[in-house]
């Protein structure tokens, strides 16, 4: 119930279907919606009824009324967006929902639109589209490969570069090349699977094979790009952390004439071996300062995977930190 302190506000929701929407099963979405905005939340016909402090019920107001212009626009929001929407409403005051969820940036084979899933997503979108060199850093499952691939697919599309060429370094942990079954195509084939699923994702299955055989398309080990000068080219750099510092200084000199590349990756889980740097985490401190080059950073509130997904990324999180505040020196009182 609200305190006596707090304020009630009632607020009409002029799109049938957006309460429903909503509320989910025996309301159970909407509560949770009302936990993340911090304000008590109950229905009434098309009038949601919101208490609690005068900031969170402003928030929950531009919350509703922004989705219910959404919805009349013929966007939904899916249940696991509202927790990234309310997230972007509190850091921005004056943002509205449509710049997030509003842009399509290409739509998949099984006819559903890609466009960004939040705020991070947003400034990711726009910054492939504003400099040559873009570094999408963060954890698994926030999307930075996906919507890079989105829109290296629409560039080519589109006819504004000749080729995409994917690549990724081919490190796992606890694994060597050398020990795989098969020729070198088949031993690096299952380090490149994520990017072909991506692909078919994105383009009939028949129709990437016919740009692979053309050249359209690449997708290579890391190694294949030394010596090469990559124009009219979208070059993606997926699992970066993994690249050495050698790699990534190879790849980044790589990039030639009307070309653009995204790096991605995630710093916190590095699968090189013990002593040896990653180039990512060198590039990050050596480039985030010059110009025509843009830093975007996820954290596990842009985790778009399943739900449970999010929870895992903050508690492996949780314990790294916890770790490396024990393995900090202390300063410890001398001995008399």
């Amino acid at each position: 119930m609200v305190e006596a302190t707090g304020v009630r506000k009632e607020i009409e929701l002029d799109h049938a279907t957006t309460l429903v929407a909503l509320a989910g099963p025996a309301n159970n979405q909407l509560k949770t919606i009302a936990a993340q905005l911090g304000v008590s939340v109950g229905s009434r016909g098309h009038t949601v009824l919101v208490g609690g402090s005068a900031d969170r019920v402003e928030l929950a107001t531009r919350f509703f009324n922004q989705v219910c212009d959404l919805a009349r626009e013929g966007i939904r929001l899916e249940d696991h967006d509202h927790f990234r929407a309310i997230h972007a409403l509190e850091i921005d005051t004056d943002l509205h929902l449509r710049d997030i969820f509003s842009e399509v940036v290409i739509t998949t084979t099984h006819q559903r639109p890609v466009s960004a899933r939040g705020l991070a997503q947003k400034l990711y979108l726009r910054a492939m589209q504003s400099h040559d060199l873009t570094f999408g850093i963060g954890p698994a499952g926030t999307g930075k490969t996906y919507l890079a691939m989105a829109v290296a697919v629409r560039e080519l599309l589109a006819k504004k570069v000749r080729r995409i060429i994917l690549t990724r370094p081919a490190v796992e942990a606890g694994e060597k090349l050398g020990f795989l079954p098969g020729d070198l195509q088949e031993k690096v084939n299952p380090y490149l699977r994520p990017l072909y699923d991506a692909l078919d994702d994105m383009i009939e299955p028949d129709r990437v094979d016919a740009m692979l055989k053309r050249g359209q398309i690449e997708v290579a080990p890391l190694a294949f790009m030394r010596g090469r000068t990559l124009n009219d080219c979208f070059v993606i750099l997926d699992e970066a952390q993994n690249a050495t510092s050698q790699q990534m200084r190879m790849f980044l000199t790589r990039l030639g004439f009307e070309s653009r590349a995204v790096v991605t990756g995630d710093i916190t889980q590095v699968d090189l071996p013990s002593g040896q740097r990653s180039g990512l985490a060198e590039a990050h401190k050596l480039l985030r300062d010059i110009d025509g080059i843009a830093f975007c950073s996820f954290s596990d509130v842009d985790v778009v995977r399943h739900p449970l997904v999010q929870k895992i990324v903050v508690a492996y999180e949780q314990r790294d930190r916890e770790r490396a505040e024990h393995a900090a020196p202390r300063n410890e009182e001398p001995q008399s």
